[in-house]
């Protein structure tokens, strides 16, 4: 269950936003103004991150109490759902770039429908970095704002990508990779969330 208010980033993080933050070159393999970064890893989105959040706390612009992070898996779910129980949170060709719609590359973030919350490409495109360390098993019982285990060797990925096919990028789907792995079906998106441990 969540108790702790938060905003998630109606897209993934673009490459335009990308440069803005970081001021470097741009890491993508799939290069457009509007498509999504990839070829990030964790460290890399945690960094762009921090950077964010540093500067729009210098502008007044972040709540006592919040930062720029990237959702927790939980949180992650939440929105991707919108409210729904089903795979996905609607059809999913209508919704989302995987490997037997998308010519085999990402595509600008925002042209297929939207979920129920108005939230742009949760299924496909790329897969999305979460913050949590990633758990074989959910804990059992309910729990409260889950973050995750406390440490371990892989960072968690949800939403599927341009490469996978549907059932990869249904709203359950678990994935995981090293924090500081890089692929071309790998990005992320903003969460605008409660402070927590690292």
């Amino acid at each position: 269950m969540l108790t702790k208010g938060f905003w998630l980033g109606r897209t993934q993080v673009t490459q335009t936003q990308w440069k803005a933050v970081m001021g470097t070159n741009n890491p993508s393999r799939f290069k457009g103004v509007n498509r999504p970064v990839e070829k990030v890893s964790w460290d890399d989105s945690m960094e762009f991150c921090w950077d964010l959040t540093q500067s729009e706390c210098v502008a007044g612009r972040v709540p006592a109490g919040y930062e720029y992070t990237l959702p927790t898996e939980s949180q992650w779910e939440y929105a991707c759902r919108a409210g729904t129980t089903y795979d996905y949170s609607q059809l999913l060709d209508a919704m989302g770039w995987h490997e037997d719609n998308s010519d085999w590359n990402t595509h600008p973030v925002g042209l297929k429908q939207s979920n129920g919350w108005g939230l742009y490409d949760m299924h496909g495109n790329v897969n999305e970095w979460c913050r949590d360390w990633y758990a074989q098993v959910s804990p059992a019982g309910p729990s409260i704002d889950p973050i995750g285990p406390t440490s371990g060797a892989f960072r968690v990925l949800r939403g599927g990508g341009w490469i996978g096919d549907a059932a990869l990028c249904r709203s359950a789907y678990r994935n995981w990779y090293e924090p500081g792995g890089r692929l071309n079906d790998l990005g992320f998106r903003l969460a605008l969330a409660p402070q927590v441990r690292r």
